[in-house]
C-alpha cells in the first residue's frame, strides 16, 4: 500500500480500523495474525487474546497496549510503530477529517487555536520539513488519509456513484459571479446523482462543495446562504470570520449532501472549506493533486482560475494523453474569453488533443448548465 492510496488493495493484508472489528475476528477463531495491519487502537484489555494469536508479520500502528505486551509482540515477530506524542495529529488515524474536527472550536475561539491552523504551524515550523521524525509523521499520516479515503469510496454514500470533479481559483470571493456559479455547479452537479469533489479550499472550491451541500434544500434557502455568506467576502483578513460564516449555515442545516474536499497543509495559508462534509487532508501537495484527478471518472470541470487552475488541467490532460481509452474522461473549461484570452490552455488543449483518442472529450463552453449537458454526452 502506497501513503497516496490503495487502489488495489492487497489479498495478503487486512486493514482493522476498530475494536469491534478486532473482537469479531477473534471470536471468529482467527488463530494467526499474518498481514493484519491494526491502527490506532487501544487494545488494553485485549492481552489474552494477543498472546494467543501467532503475530508473527503482524502491524500494529499507533495501538496501545497493557503493560508488558508491547515487548512480547516485538519478540513474537509483529513490527510496532509507537504512538507519536510530539505532533498535533494523529498519523495512524483511521478516518477522513470532518469540518467540525478541523474547525473545533471556532464559535468561541480565534481560527489560530483549531487543529487545522495548530497543524499548519507545526508543518511549517524553520527545519520542519528536514527533520526524520517530522518526515516520518507526516508520511504515515498521508497513508492513513490515503488508506481511509480508499474504504470511502467503496462505501455509503460515495460507492457506485459517479465522481465529478470542480477545479477553478482560491481567490473567488463570496458575492462574486464566478462564486455564484460554481456552487450552482456543485448543486446541480449534486441534483445528478453526482459526488462532487474539489481542492477543499476557498473560493470556487467552496462554492461547489456549498452548492452541493445545500442541494437538497429548496432554491430559498441555497439564495439565502449565498446572500449571508456574502456578507464575509474572504478568508483575508479574517479566516476565524469567514469560517463562522460558514459554520453558521451549517449549523442551520446540519443534514447536507455529501461531498469530498482534498485540500493539502501545503499550501495551509488556504483554509479548508467548512461545506465538504468529507475532507482527506495531506501534507504532500503532489500526492493531493493526484489522486483528487485520479478520484474523478466522471470528469472534470475547471472553472476560471489562474496558476493552480492551469497546472490542473494540463496534469489532468496529460492523464488523459497517454491513457488507455478506458481510463480518459471529460474535460470541461467553463469560460471561453476566460481559457481562450487571459489564460488561453484552450489552444494548446485542443492542439495536444488533436489526433488522440481525448480529443472528442474536451470541452470548451459557457454556462455550467453547458457543462452539465456536454458531461452527460
Amino acid at each position: 500500500m502506497t501513503a497516496a492510496r490503495s487502489l488495489h488493495p492487497s489479498p495478503r493484508t487486512l486493514e482493522v480500523e476498530s475494536l469491534a472489528s478486532f473482537d469479531r475476528l477473534v471470536a471468529a477463531g482467527a488463530r494467526t495474525m499474518q498481514g493484519w495491519h491494526a491502527q490506532s487502537l487501544d487494545l488494553r484489555g485485549r492481552t489474552a487474546p494477543l498472546t494467543s494469536l501467532d503475530v508473527q508479520g503482524a502491524i500494529f500502528l499507533g495501538c496501545t497496549f497493557d503493560a508488558g505486551v508491547e515487548d512480547s509482540l516485538r519478540g513474537r515477530g509483529a513490527l510496532i510503530f509507537p504512538r507519536l506524542e510530539a505532533v498535533p495529529f494523529n498519523p495512524y488515524r483511521g478516518q477522513l477529517y470532518t469540518p467540525q474536527e478541523l474547525y473545533a472550536g471556532i464559535s468561541g475561539s480565534r481560527y489560530e487555536d483549531t487543529l487545522d491552523a495548530k497543524v499548519y504551524q507545526w508543518s511549517i515550523r524553520p527545519g520542519q520539513r528536514h527533520r526524520l521524525d517530522a518526515t516520518l509523521a507526516a508520511a504515515l499520516h498521508d497513508h492513513s488519509i490515503g488508506d481511509a479515503l480508499d474504504e470511502l469510496t467503496r462505501s455509503e454514500p460515495f460507492a457506485g456513484r459517479t465522481v465529478v470533479g470542480v477545479m477553478g481559483g482560491h481567490a473567488a470571493r463570496r458575492g462574486s459571479a464566478v462564486f455564484e456559479e460554481a456552487a450552482l455547479l456543485g448543486r446541480l452537479l449534486a441534483r445528478n446523482g453526482s459526488v462532487v469533489a474539489t481542492g477543499g479550499g476557498p473560493g470556487t472550491m467552496e462554492g461547489a462543495n456549498l452548492g452541493a451541500y445545500l442541494s437538497g434544500m429548496p432554491d430559498e434557502i441555497f439564495r439565502q446562504a449565498l446572500q449571508g455568506l456574502a456578507s464575509v467576502p474572504g478568508f483575508r483578513p479574517s479566516v476565524s470570520a469567514w469560517a463562522r460564516a460558514a459554520a453558521a449555515v451549517v449549523e442551520r442545516h446540519p443534514d447536507g449532501t455529501p461531498s469530498l474536499g482534498i485540500p493539502t497543509w501545503f499550501h495551509g495559508h488556504e483554509p479548508p472549506n467548512l461545506f465538504a462534509t468529507h475532507i482527506a487532508k495531506y501534507f504532500a501537495n503532489s500526492i493531493r493533486e493526484a489522486i483528487l484527478l485520479e478520484l474523478c471518472h466522471g470528469g472534470i470541470i475547471f472553472l476560471p482560475g489562474s496558476g493552480g487552475t492551469v497546472q490542473e488541467i494540463f496534469q489532468d490532460a496529460c492523464e488523459n494523453y497517454y491513457g488507455a481509452p478506458e481510463t480518459i474522461t471529460p474535460m470541461v473549461l467553463v469560460g471561453r474569453e476566460h481559457w481562450l484570452r487571459r489564460f488561453p490552455a484552450w489552444p494548446l488543449l485542443q492542439s495536444l488533443a488533436a489526433g488522440r483518442r481525448m480529443e472528442n472529450r474536451i470541452f470548451l463552453v459557457d454556462t455550467v448548465q453547458e457543462a452539465l449537458a456536454v458531461l452527460d454526452t
